[in-house]
């Protein structure tokens, strides 16, 4: 049965209504960060929020997803009002070192002014784990400021061909992704790092996805030993 009309005239309005709504988003990007979307209940997240109504979260958000895009969508924001000035400066550099650092330092300075503990970087893990959050993560992420980005990485790659484009790239989301979700749970968890602030694991990251995106191509069938 559908919810009634006045569900979503109340849902965006009155101070009240947002603050509950970012509580209930800050509960949830935690929750799920450290055990898994699929595991956690709206009773779980209407108390971690400090609601005592359990359907409270169904109240704002119809299912999970709806949920997740949400998240998404809050932190794609800060992204990019971040990668927009970074690109800005780069304009038109033919260096594939700037675009990559375009891609990279956004994420890095937002969960280093976040301070510890952060969510969003084990949050990304969970997601990408889930086939069907995984496709609502590529939605959300493909906005213009990312596009504009990935152009300015096309650029800088002629060389290759655009199956092997798109499969690089591919592989170093998951580097950024795992990478950053590794170091958000060690300084989460106060083990020592290698790397110990977020500029200068962002800085070996950056190294890696070039090294990534500019390795050599091997050719076809062609197998070491």
């Amino acid at each position: 049965m559908p919810k009634p009309a006045i569900t979503r005239s109340r849902m965006s309005s009155g101070a009240g209504n947002t603050e509950t709504r970012r509580a209930i988003l800050d509960a949830a990007e935690r929750l799920f960060a450290e055990e898994g979307v699929q595991a956690v209940s709206n009773r779980q997240i209407a108390a971690a929020a400090g609601r005592g109504d359990t359907s409270v979260v169904g109240y704002y958000f119809e299912s999970k997803a709806d949920l997740v895009r949400e998240l998404l969508r809050r932190y794609n924001t800060r992204v990019d009002l971040l990668r927009d000035k970074m690109l800005d400066q780069v304009g038109e550099s033919e260096s594939l070192r700037d675009w990559i650092e375009c891609l990279v330092y956004p994420y890095t300075d937002i969960f280093d002014a976040d301070g510890v503990p952060g969510w969003h970087a084990r949050l990304g893990v969970q997601i990408v784990a889930d086939p069907t959050l995984r496709d609502i993560a590529v939605q959300e992420t493909n906005t213009a400021t990312f596009r504009r980005l990935l152009r300015g990485l096309d650029r800088c790659l002629p060389e290759l061909s655009p199956e092997l484009k798109r499969e690089r790239t591919r592989i170093a989301s998951h580097v950024i992704v795992h990478s950053c979700a590794d170091l958000e749970r060690a300084m989460a968890n106060g083990l020592p790092l290698p790397f110990p602030s977020w500029s200068e694991s962002a800085a070996v990251i950056i190294d890696a996805i070039v090294g990534l995106l500019t390795a050599p191509v091997s050719e076809p069938g062609r197998r070491g030993g």
